[in-house]
C-alpha cells in the first residue's frame, strides 16, 4: 500500500480510478439519492458489509462484489484503495450517510497513510444519504426539532470513560440524543449505563423511541421511558431516541418543541408581551447579560448565579468582567436608571 522507497508518497496509479463513498440511507429503494443509484450503477467495483451489499443487490448484478464482515473497516478502505489505484471506479458502501459512523473517515485515514492527495489521480466522492438518526426520526414523528446530538455505544474502538463523558454531558445538557450501536451480542451492558447516566439528569417519564432497522422488511416502532427504556428489544440495527426535557409522545407521535411557545401564543400566533417577532428572545444573550449584571449589581455573587444559570462558575465570573454588548449596555442603563 504505502511507497516502501518513499513513505507517505503515493505509488504510481492508473488514471481513471475513483472512489465513491456511498451513503445508501436506510437501505429501501425509496429512500436511496439519485445520485448514489448512479454511483453504484457506474462503478466497476463494489465493496461493503455483507448487509448493506445485500441491500443494494439488485443495482450490482455483472459487477465484482466484495464482501467484508462487520469489523474488517480498514480491509474495505484498503480494498477501494488499491482498485481505484488500478483505474477502477469503486462504490464503498455504508448504510446511513457515509460520513455518520460510516466510511467516510477510515477511507480518508487509509488515503492519507499511503499519500493520497487529490492531485495524485484517484478522485474521492462523497454521496451523502440520510443517516439512522434521519430515518428513524422520520418514523417517530418529529423529536429532533430542537438541540439534538448523537452517541455511539460502541467501545470497540473508544474507551468507555470517553463514551460516558459525553452521555453524561449531553444528558446534563438537555439534549435530545439519539444512541448508535446501543447494544450487540457481547456488548450488552452499555446501554444499562448510558440510562444510569441520564437518570441523573433526567426524568425517569422523559420519552424514548426505540427504532429497529428502520425502513427495512423487519422494521419495528417500540415508545418507551427512560426509565423502561433497557427492557426493551434493543441490538446492533436499533436507534434509540431519547428526548429532552420537553419532548412529549402524543397519539403514537414524538415531538420536541422547537420553542415557539416561548414567543408566541399558539392559538392565535400574537407575541408575548415583552417579545417581538424577528428579535431574540426576551432571555435570549442580550436579555440575558443584561439581567446577569443586574443581578449582580443587586449583590449576587457570581457563584449564586453560576448555581441559577447551571452555568459554569469560571464562565459567569468571566462574562461578568467582560464589556456588556452595545445592545445589552444600553438595556442595562434603562432598566436601572443609570446614565
Amino acid at each position: 500500500m504505502m511507497n516502501s522507497e518513499h513513505p507517505g508518497v503515493m505509488p504510481p496509479v492508473i488514471p481513471g480510478g475513483k472512489i465513491s463513498l456511498v451513503g445508501i440511507g436506510p437501505g429501501s429503494n425509496a429512500h436511496m439519492t439519485q445520485r448514489a443509484r448512479d454511483v453504484i450503477s457506474e462503478a466497476d467495483t463494489i465493496i461493503g458489509y455483507v448487509t448493506y451489499i445485500k441491500l443494494v443487490a439488485d443495482l450490482i448484478v455483472g459487477k465484482q462484489v466484495i464482501r467484508k464482515s462487520m469489523t474488517e473497516e480498514l480491509d474495505r478502505a484498503i480494498h477501494a484503495m488499491e482498485f481505484a489505484m488500478q483505474g477502477k471506479k469503486v462504490a464503498l458502501i455504508s448504510s446511513g450517510d457515509a460520513g455518520v459512523y460510516g466510511m467516510a473517515g477510515p477511507a480518508f485515514e487509509v488515503l492519507f497513510q499511503a499519500g493520497w492527495t487529490p492531485e495524485t489521480g484517484v478522485e474521492v466522492e462523497i454521496v451523502p444519504g440520510a443517516s439512522a438518526l434521519n430515518s428513524c426520526a422520520s418514523l417517530v414523528g418529529a423529536p429532533l426539532t430542537h438541540d439534538f446530538c448523537s452517541v455511539s455505544l460502541s467501545d470497540l474502538l473508544t474507551p468507555w470513560p470517553v463514551i460516558a463523558r459525553r452521555l453524561d454531558a449531553a444528558a446534563a445538557a438537555d439534549f435530545v440524543c439519539a444512541l448508535y450501536n446501543p447494544k450487540s451480542g457481547r456488548r450488552t451492558g452499555q446501554i444499562i449505563e448510558a440510562q444510569r447516566l441520564f437518570l441523573r439528569h433526567r426524568s425517569p417519564d422523559t420519552p424514548v423511541a426505540i427504532v429497529k432497522s428502520a425502513y427495512r422488511p423487519k422494521q419495528r416502532i417500540e415508545f418507551t421511558t427512560l426509565q423502561h427504556m433497557s427492557e426493551c428489544d434493543i441490538g446492533m440495527l436499533t436507534t434509540v431516541i431519547i428526548g429532552n426535557s420537553n419532548t412529549f409522545i402524543r397519539s403514537g407521535i414524538m415531538v420536541t418543541p422547537r420553542g415557539y411557545a416561548n414567543k408566541y401564543g399558539m392559538e392565535d400566533g400574537v407575541t408575548h408581551a415583552g417579545e417581538k417577532a424577528g428579535r431574540s428572545l426576551s432571555t435570549g444573550l442580550t436579555g440575558w447579560l443584561t439581567n446577569l449584571h443586574a443581578d449582580h449589581q443587586a449583590g449576587m455573587s457570581s457563584a449564586a448565579l453560576a448555581q441559577q444559570h447551571r452555568l459554569p462558575p469560571e464562565y459567569i465570573e468571566d462574562t461578568l468582567a467582560r464589556p456588556l454588548h452595545d445592545d445589552a449596555a444600553v438595556l442595562l442603563q434603562e432598566n436601572t436608571g443609570d446614565e
